[in-house]
């Protein structure tokens, strides 16, 4: 599919952790830009003299000023990430198409929300958080599920944990595959989490994204536990 594209610009870059950075991008007064929690957008990348597309969720909830986050992990084997990498700098300029995506949350928020997320697959997920949380918008308990493979890796961990104080809905779960003696978390595999959490089968709605092993299992796993498709919306990243 061809797509239009705008030129926008990086305004502030923020290294998130040794493999992932954050990228603050502002589109022109001039440009009509909306999104809802849960989109994404196009990036046209001038690689290897032609142009590659890929296509990244907003990290950052719906605002009136134009701007947007990205929350992006580099892939070592990857031409785009380690493009953005060697380029991609307070000021740089980049080309983004309209915004995109399905992956959004429902109207009338009615029971219980389990946000279940790995790595930057974080992105889409922090946003429509945020954006309940902060609009005020009428809904049950709210639970982030964040896979990781360690510590250091979870994004947005200082916002979740305020969050957690200061709404008594909003329950922030970090877990980690890959232990160690300091973490007192839960350890292991998102899975086991949402499954005690929803061990009564109460309605929910259940917004998966990440690590497409992990999506497919999460989907298996929660209509053996009696959810039917309308509960579960999923967003793969690789």
């Amino acid at each position: 599919m061809a797509y239009k594209y705008d030129e926008a610009e990086i305004i502030k870059v923020i290294e998130e952790s040794d493999t992932i950075k954050r990228f603050i991008i502002k589109v022109p007064a001039e440009i009509p830009f909306t999104f809802k929690a849960g989109q994404f957008i196009m990036l046209n990348l001038p690689i290897d003299s032609k142009y590659t597309n890929r296509s990244y969720s907003i990290a950052s909830p719906p605002n009136n000023d134009n701007t947007f986050e990205l929350c992006i992990v580099i892939n070592p084997n990857g031409l785009g990430t380690n493009f953005m990498w060697s380029n991609y700098k307070e000021g740089t300029k980049v080309n983004i198409s309209k915004v995109l995506g399905k992956f959004q949350l429902p109207e009338v928020i009615d029971r219980d929300i389990c946000f279940i997320g790995t790595g930057t697959g974080i992105a889409p997920l922090r946003s429509m958080a945020v954006d309940i949380l902060k609009q005020g918008r009428p809904c049950k308990n709210i639970y982030m599920v964040f896979g990781n493979r360690w510590e250091k890796d979870i994004s947005y961990r200082s916002e979740f944990e305020s969050l957690e104080k200061e709404f008594s809905n909003f329950k922030f779960i970090p877990v980690l595959s890959r232990d160690n003696e300091q973490w007192t978390g839960r350890k292991g595999y998102v899975h086991a989490i949402y499954e005690e959490i929803f061990s009564d089968n109460r309605p929910a709605y259940f917004y998966i994204c990440g690590w497409s092993d992990m999506l497919k299992e999460a989907r298996h796993r929660l209509e053996n536990m009696g959810y039917d498709k309308n509960a579960i919306r999923f967003e793969s990243y690789d």
